[in-house]
């Protein structure tokens, strides 16, 4: 906001800040009222100091999403870039990307659909699930193939007071056998056992209450009980499907959502610990194909 001068009226200017006090030359301009935003006056192929790599954190944790246009750095530069924000995992049945397999390569062709189209944090089937995911799109259709994301911070605050007493404390399951069973060995299953974490985290960096349940691997609470016990087993199961199903309803949301159109050469950087997306799907037999890179988190409590 501009200061007024004491002739003048008050003048509002567009919402972007120029963050000079930490120490980088970027913009940032909010995309939704909820969450995200875009970078401008940056070039993510070039070296980038500790400074600015401390402020885009910094920036990443504030708006949750940060999208960057016009990017066009090649494998080795997208899987270094993403590295310089933490360790980075190997996804245990995406396809890899033939010389660097820390990039899944996500999309399908003119034959078959691709398969991302539900509400889901990345990887938080792990014991460690993602801090964050960087996707680059190598090719999009024209139209359609956009990427939605919401801010499960909102959706917690948001809650009545009633759910948030009713969850809290409350683990869920999350397993990567319902996604990806059908593309891993047994083996390979075996190494990623089903996982309880917190219905409701705490964020490692914000203090932000998060509400961490996704439909696309939550299969059931671990410790639940029923707060009517002598109905008996059955109402037992149907009260806490019907609260799962209620969280699971959450993200859908429109008021906690903002909405990416893609670009070849656009860069989504998002908090896994903080949002869930959607892929949507409605641009079959079009084809989008798209790099990912996802940094590996700290343990949710």
């Amino acid at each position: 906001m501009r200061t007024a001068s004491p002739e003048s009226p008050t003048v509002s200017t567009p919402a972007v800040v120029r963050p000079n006090a930490l120490h980088a030359s970027f913009t940032v301009s909010r995309i939704s009222p909820a969450l995200g935003a875009e970078v401008g006056s940056i070039d993510l192929a070039a070296p980038l100091d500790d400074d600015t790599i401390s402020a885009l954190r910094r920036a990443l944790v504030e708006h949750k999403v940060l999208v960057f246009r016009d990017q066009d750095i090649t494998p080795a530069q997208h899987v270094a870039l993403a590295r310089r924000f933490g360790e980075l995992e190997v996804h245990p049945a995406f396809p890899h990307h033939e010389q660097f397999p820390e990039l899944v390569l996500l999309g399908g062709d003119e034959r078959k659909p691709a398969m991302e189209n539900g509400y889901h944090s990345d990887v938080s089937w792990r014991e460690l699930p993602s801090m964050g995911s960087m996707l680059r799109c190598a090719q999009c259709p024209e139209i359609g193939g956009d990427t939605v994301w919401v801010n499960m911070a909102l959706a917690y605050e948001r809650l009545p007071d009633h759910r948030k007493q009713q969850i809290e404390g409350l683990l869920a399951v999350h397993d990567i056998g319902p996604a990806f069973g059908d593309k891993m060995t047994p083996e390979q299953q075996r190494q990623f056992p089903p996982v309880a974490h917190p219905v409701v985290r705490t964020h490692p960096e914000s203090g932000e209450k998060i509400l961490y349940v996704n439909s696309g691997f939550v299969t059931h609470f671990a410790n639940f009980k029923s707060r009517n016990p002598l109905r008996g087993a059955f109402e037992s199961q149907s009260e806490k499907q019907d609260l799962l199903d209620y969280l699971f309803r959450q993200p859908a949301i429109l008021e906690y959502q903002m909405r990416l159109r893609w670009r070849p050469n656009t860069i989504a950087f998002w908090d896994n610990r903080s949002t869930q997306h959607y892929a949507i799907q409605d641009y079959f037999p079009a084809v989008r194909r798209m790099m990912r890179a996802t940094i590996i988190g700290d343990r949710p409590v």
